[in-house]
């Protein structure tokens, strides 16, 4: 998958409407192999956007979990750890 879809599900705050957008559109880019659209594409890529998003949402809304929320600054602070190994000299 892309790597700059993060997860999105259990954080304490929430995600919000424009990381759910975000995510959706990064989806949509990989998935259609491109960034910009064609004038011929816009419509339909917006429109994929738009629905990928609105399940995202809901998904993430209906997702249960008994394991406690999650700290955005920990998780990343995480991965910031994990690159420094994968791309140490």
């Amino acid at each position: 998958m892309c790597r700059s879809i993060h997860q999105l599900h259990n954080f304490e705050p929430p995600a919000t409407p424009d990381e759910i957008q975000a995510a959706a559109l990064q989806y949509v880019r990989k998935i259609a192999g491109t960034a910009r659209p064609s004038q011929a594409n816009q419509a339909a890529f917006d429109e994929a956007v738009a629905a990928v998003a609105a399940a995202t949402a809901e998904l993430l809304a209906n997702l249960v979990t008994n394991a406690p929320p999650r700290n955005r600054e920990e998780e990343a602070a995480k991965a910031r750890a994990r690159a420094e190994k994968r791309y140490a000299s």
